[in-house]
């Protein structure tokens, strides 16, 4: 097998985050329930950004956001996902494209508009978030780069893609890819809602095609059907060869058929942000796993990605370099110590 030219290539719905501080008044003025998230469309998209105080607009999306932090690592990225030729759409593109992500998704030239969430944090750092989908529902098989996949170590999925019936045939599309290139496929379950609407589904995909696995622990019970972390820890054994746990300020689990790892988390002095903790996350997990390290210091590297994520607004790195944060934080660069 040759070195892949891509550490890790992410496939996701291609987002622009707008995002704006909010008091819970504002919430229940818009009928939006804290901490949720809600689809709405293009109108409604309309009239919140109009009625929404000063805000920053960034490209987002869950596996957007972990390139982003692949990237910030010195990783190799790609990413694949589909937007608009419209004004959004470009500055997706160029923000994605300007990190040192490869990304070559055909845009739409008719149809929705790109898509957008507005993000909305309370004083409480809690996020409460308003998506409206547009191009990113249009991804399909035909957008997969085959050949990206086949030169990428990792393909990293979010499972958000279950939702809309062409990117679920997308994604088997780049699991089968990877598989036949002996490359390795890892899914992320995204919300515990949606492992609820899909959880048959997500049982045969990471019994029959997925390698690596990220849940937090209410995917995880959700997934596996009981409300015992431990139990469901057992059950993970017996699914997936590595299951990567986050169970927030009390770490994560590393689960295999051969043993578990516990990895506490990374301590931060205040919590601002909590939007892409566990995007920074897999991004850190998936770096340290690219660069040959073991799984104990794959899960430190990841909570020193997750905790820089939670302590400013918004879901990539706010920090020059991540790489030289975990240098500096945990003494390690891309060689295994």
């Amino acid at each position: 097998m040759t070195d892949p030219r891509f550490d890790v290539v992410g496939i996701g719905s291609a987002i622009v985050d707008i995002l704006a501080h909010a008091d819970d008044s504002f919430l229940a003025a818009q009928d939006l329930p804290k901490s949720g998230m809600v689809l709405i469309d293009e109108a409604r998209a309309e009239a919140l950004y109009t009625a929404m105080g000063p805000a920053v607009e960034i490209s987002g999306g869950s596996a957007s956001n972990t390139m982003a932090g692949i990237a910030s690592l010195g990783g190799r990225g790609a990413y694949i996902g589909k937007v608009r030729n419209d004004t959004l759409g470009g500055i997706f593109t160029h923000d994605i494209r300007a990190m040192g992500v490869h990304f070559d998704t055909a845009p739409l030239s008719e149809g929705p508009a790109t898509a957008r969430c507005m993000v909305l944090v309370t004083p409480d750092a809690e996020r409460t978030m308003a998506t409206y989908l547009g191009a990113c529902t249009r991804l399909g098989p035909d957008d997969i780069n085959r050949e990206v996949v086949a030169d990428a170590a990792i393909t990293y999925v979010e499972g958000y893609q279950w939702d809309m019936a062409a990117a679920k045939d997308a994604i088997l599309v780049a699991a089968d890819t990877a598989r036949a290139h002996n490359r390795r496929f890892a899914f992320s379950l995204s919300d515990s809602f949606c492992v609820d609407r899909h959880r048959a589904e997500f049982l045969d995909l990471i019994r029959n095609r997925v390698d690596i696995l990220f849940a937090n622990t209410a995917e995880v019970l959700a997934l596996t059907e009981t409300e015992d972390f431990d139990a469901a820890s057992r059950a993970m054994q017996q699914l997936c060869p590595l299951s990567v746990l986050t169970r927030s300020g009390d770490g994560c689990r590393i689960v295999t058929s051969e043993g578990m790892v516990d990895v506490p988390a990374h301590r931060v002095d205040t919590i601002v942000d909590m939007t892409g903790a566990g995007d920074q996350f897999a991004a850190g997990f998936l770096w340290g796993l690219c660069r040959g390290h073991d799984y104990g210091t794959c899960g430190r590297i990841a909570a020193v990605c997750a905790a820089e994520a939670i302590s400013h607004l918004g879901a990539r790195p706010n920090v020059p370099s991540l790489a030289a944060l975990v240098h500096e934080t945990l003494g390690l660069n891309g060689t295994p110590q």
